[in-house]
């Protein structure tokens, strides 16, 4: 894939799983046996983990919204400069609901692979 494709592909990922909360997404955009780094202790790994981590994420920030400020991409690597707001209605790993708005930068990098 070329790096234009590459980066459309990282751009649908924030749109559709968490701009449209489409989860379902994620068995189309992820190889089953992706490794997620950020994956919280107890999670199982792969896609799996990665399905109920975003599952948590939304259902603590309902209304979360991801902005991709910059992307680059070379070769099968994509680098995504992020900004995620979203009102914590719901407990996120030990954090009781707040109410509060937050907004959150961010970077993540991507390898990116054909099957």
């Amino acid at each position: 894939m070329s790096a234009e494709e590459n980066k459309a592909l990282v751009r649908r990922f924030y749109e559709e799983v968490f701009n449209q909360k489409h989860t379902a997404a994620i068995s189309e955009l992820f190889d089953p046996n992706m490794v997620d780094h950020a994956l919280p202790p107890g999670l199982p790994s792969g896609i799996e983990g990665a399905k109920q981590l975003y599952s948590m994420y939304l259902a603590a920030f309902p209304d979360l919204h991801f902005t991709v400020e910059d992307i680059i991409a070379e070769g099968d690597k994509v680098v995504a400069r992020l900004t995620a707001q979203g009102t914590q209605q719901g407990a996120l790993m030990g954090i009781p609901p707040t109410g509060k708005p937050v907004a959150i930068t961010g970077i993540d990098i991507l390898r990116i692979i054909e099957l």
